[in-house]
């Protein structure tokens, strides 16, 4: 079936028409429960074995799915699968080519729907909670699944069967009503597609309906964008409890939804910030970045000359020991750099064994050393090979995920692992295809990390007496410039006095060294229409949190807690399968030769995977089989005469509507997550531009200044006689002239450094303007007469 899968996610086959959908999309703020119903036909002369595909997002979770026939109703329902966690998946063979194929990203709902007869027809219908995503004017971002808006060769059914059918683009109709709702008011939807007019559906504008008008555009997604009334730093609603469940209980009481997003100025390259950078070296990587003294490697040389000052920094190479250069991070200065490469050649001098790099220790051992106040912590992790305690390693990283954030560079074997620990942690995870882009990649991944952020983050609550807010998930301690933070707070406990019917929460975080405090009153009586997106929201950010511990053997407890949250929400784990409950009318739902399961059989195939992309071109790809559903591989595996027959021509379809036949399709290695992957293919650099200016980066202080030096003459190829005679007489310290030289000899008329001395540059830049403004013109008019260069706008802006 993933064989399938895998073919159908890359090559689509003959599809059955999705003819009409109906969506219903409710918006309370930043979380969106969505409603709908999807109807396709069969209008071929043969009968279909049909799969439903639904891509997953980012921060969204199916709490129902449903599928109904002429024939037969499934209703598919979870239930506790402990026993069959450790399925041996990786005996089956096909899943390779799922891996191979895929151009998906992320999770993938998958259910297989059995038979479909000619003409006849399958209504599917799919709930789902998401997290909507915050533009930066502060507008809520929805955006319709291409599933339930197949444009151009999306589709969510695929079928399992081989035919020369080939359909294009599904002529369908779509029903999508929004209702909008929240406390500061709706103030405007935007959309590109066309909508009814905006109907407010409360006096106080509180409350709001909008509508497709039309028919759906073609050939692009379907955006919407919601703006409230005044943009706030933090927002607060309350959304009640489900009142069928047990007082004290998640679903059981109210729920606020807390939108935190700090106003933070963007950054200025080059100046002063602050900021804990921690470094994990591989040793192997380092051993492949060193080089003979005294050059210490190119992409550490690069790296550490980049930070900006005012930071802090430490430097770690895990093998057999967890300790750090220094015994905490250090503040970023001559002295303790010039210390800090000094000691790097012991730390790659012996030798070790594939899998006994020690991350789980020196993981341990950072996040037990004291962060700087007022330094926001990030770890810069690489990774050449697979470290082992691969379960335990993203546990210990999701025990601290408010604390920091991991931008991760890996290698293939070690590509789950990496993207793992960037995505609990809201970094980033770079493929190093080779060494000749880690610098570039490194660098450019160290410029989104300078993004200024507000920290020491806290939560504080006034409610009345006999209510508390527990904080699900913990708060982030903190929250980077273009970012922001969804928390969700359970109102425990009952409250003594019922006249109150408000409650007081206070956002306090430090932003340059300067202490920020906003307050926000809110009703505590719940709003919304009444659904319970955000209980279901929060019950997956607890499941996030708790299944690294679970999957990692510490305990039952964790396990426990995950499969009872799982049951409750609806929402599938690792410790949970879906189970397809099929009632028969009038004939089995898998009937003829195209049925892979037994007929007797009640269990639905489905299964959710995530996937990662093929990194044979991206870097991305699948991480693991997650979970499936009991008796789905033995069915299969005694079902491979059956498959061989179904996919023996797949091989030969056309690919894209060409019409050549046995040519085997080739991934095209897109990842559509661009958040947590970086794909460093477009930046293919020879390391000849890196080894050219590698002896003048060296030489640079951390200040950004360069120093006149027999050094420097050397790399600029000139005599000091010369370099000493060419000097305005107006220039009073000798750096000043240092400087500008080496800036005018980075942008020379046929070089181009750009991707790996920006940051450089941006410092050099600042130095040289607090120090002597009134003499840059006369010093760019030598520095390029001596060296015979042009000077680029860029630094002509001195």
């Amino acid at each position: 079936a993933s064989f399938l899968l895998g073919k159908q996610l890359h090559v689509p086959l003959c599809s059955v028409p999705l003819c009409s959908a109906v969506v219903d999309v409710a918006i309370q703020d930043y979380v969106a429960d969505v409603a709908s119903e999807l109807i396709y036909q069969n209008k071929s002369q043969i009968s279909k074995e049909v799969v439903f595909v639904f891509p997953l997002g980012s921060h969204m979770a199916i709490y129902s799915f449903q599928a109904r026939s002429e024939d037969a109703e499934v209703q598919v329902l979870l239930q506790d699968e402990t026993q069959r966690l450790r399925e041996p998946t990786e005996a089956w063979d096909d899943l390779q080519c799922l891996k191979n194929q895929s151009e998906h990203s992320g999770e993938l709902f998958a259910c297989s729907l059995g038979t479909l007869a000619p003409g006849r027809e399958v209504v599917v219908t799919l709930r789902y909670v998401q997290e909507l995503s915050r533009e930066p004017d502060g507008a809520a971002r929805f955006v319709l699944p291409p599933t339930l808006h197949p444009h151009m060769i999306h589709y969510a059914l695929f079928l399992l069967a081989v035919s020369d059918c080939f359909v294009d683009k599904p002529s369908y109709s779509l029903l999508l009503a929004v209702s909008l709702r929240s406390a500061r008011g709706v103030a405007d939807v935007r959309a590109n597609f066309a909508l009814s007019p905006l109907i407010y559906t409360a006096q106080d504008h509180s409350a709001a309906q909008v509508s497709l008008a039309g028919s759906p555009p073609r050939n692009e997604d379907l955006e919407l964008q919601v703006y409230f009334g005044e943009p706030s730093v933090v927002s607060a609603v309350v959304e009640k409890g489900d009142p069928e469940a047990p007082a004290g209980s998640l679903l059981g009481d109210p729920m606020v939804l807390v939108m935190l997003a700090p106003s933070i100025p963007e950054a200025v390259p080059g100046q002063r910030q602050s900021g804990e950078f921690i470094f994990l070296l591989d040793t192997t990587v380092l051993e492949q970045v060193q080089v003979p003294p005294p050059h210490r490697g190119d992409t550490l040389l690069f790296l550490l000359k980049s930070l900006p000052l005012g930071c802090y920094f430490n430097i770690y190479c895990y093998e057999t020991t967890s300790e750090g250069i220094y015994p905490q991070s250090v503040e970023y200065t001559q002295d303790n750099l010039s210390e800090a490469m000094r000691r790097l050649p012991s730390c790659g001098s012996s030798s070790s064994s594939v899998g006994d790099a020690d991350l789980l220790g020196t993981l341990r051992s950072v996040y037990s050393s004291r962060r700087p106040r007022g330094h926001a912590r990030q770890l810069f992790i690489f990774m050449a090979r697979l470290p082992r305690d691969e379960e335990a390693i993203v546990a210990e990283v999701c025990r601290h995920r408010n604390s920091h954030r991991c931008f991760s560079f890996f290698s293939k074997d070690s590509a789950a692992l990496a993207i793992a620990l960037a995505k609990k942690t809201g970094g980033e995870a770079a493929y190093i295809s080779s060494d000749s882009v880690m610098t570039v990649v490194v660098l450019q991944c160290l410029k989104r990390a300078l993004t200024p952020a507000a920290v020491e983050v806290t939560l504080s609550w006034t409610l009345p007496h006999g209510l508390e807010a527990e904080v699900l998930g913990g708060t982030p301690e903190a929250i980077f410039q273009g970012q922001h933070s969804c928390l969700y707070a359970q109102i425990c406990g009952q409250a003594q006095d019922t006249v109150v019917a408000k409650g007081v929460m206070t956002l306090q975080y430090s932003l340059e060294g300067q202490d920020v405090s906003h307050t926000i009153e809110f009703p505590l009586c719940p709003q919304g229409h009444g659904g319970l997106a955000g209980h279901r929201l929060a019950m997956r950010r607890l499941l996030e949190q708790l299944l690294p511990e679970a999957v990692s053997g510490s305990g039952d407890e964790p396990r426990h807690r995950a499969v009872e949250i799982s049951l409750a929400s609806g929402i599938i784990c690792p410790f949970t399968s879906y189970v397809g409950v099929c009632t028969a009318r009038r004939a089995s739902w898998y009937q003829g030769p195209l049925a892979l399961l037994p007929p007797r059989s009640s269990l639905i195939p489905c299964q959710v995977i995530e996937l990662q992309g093929s990194y044979e071109v991206s870097s991305c790809f699948i991480q693991h089989t997650l979970w499936v559903p009991p008796g789905w591989l033995r069915a299969v595996r005694a079902s491979r005469l059956a498959l061989c027959r179904l996919t023996q021509n797949i091989a030969a379809l056309p690919q894209n509507g060409a019409s050549s036949k046995g040519t085997r399709p080739q991934p095209n290695g897109r990842c559509r997550d661009h958040r947590r992957v970086v794909l460093p293919y477009l930046m293919l650099l020879s390391t000849k531009d890196i080894a050219e200016c590698r002896e003048l980066v060296a030489l640079q202080n951390i200040d950004g200044s360069w120093a006149l030096s027999s050094g420097l003459a050397r790399v600029l190829e000139v005599s000091e006689a010369e370099i000493t005679e060419k000097m305005p007489g107006e220039v009073m310290e000798p750096s000043v002239w240092g400087t500008v030289l080496a800036l005018t000899w980075l942008h020379r008329h046929d070089k181009s450094y750009q991707n790996f001395c920006e940051l450089l540059e941006a410092k050099a830049v600042t130095w040289l303007r607090s120090r002597a403004v009134s003499q840059l013109e006369k010093c760019l008019e030598a520095a390029h007469s001596l060296l015979g260069s042009s000077v680029k706008p860029s630094v002509s802006r001195l």
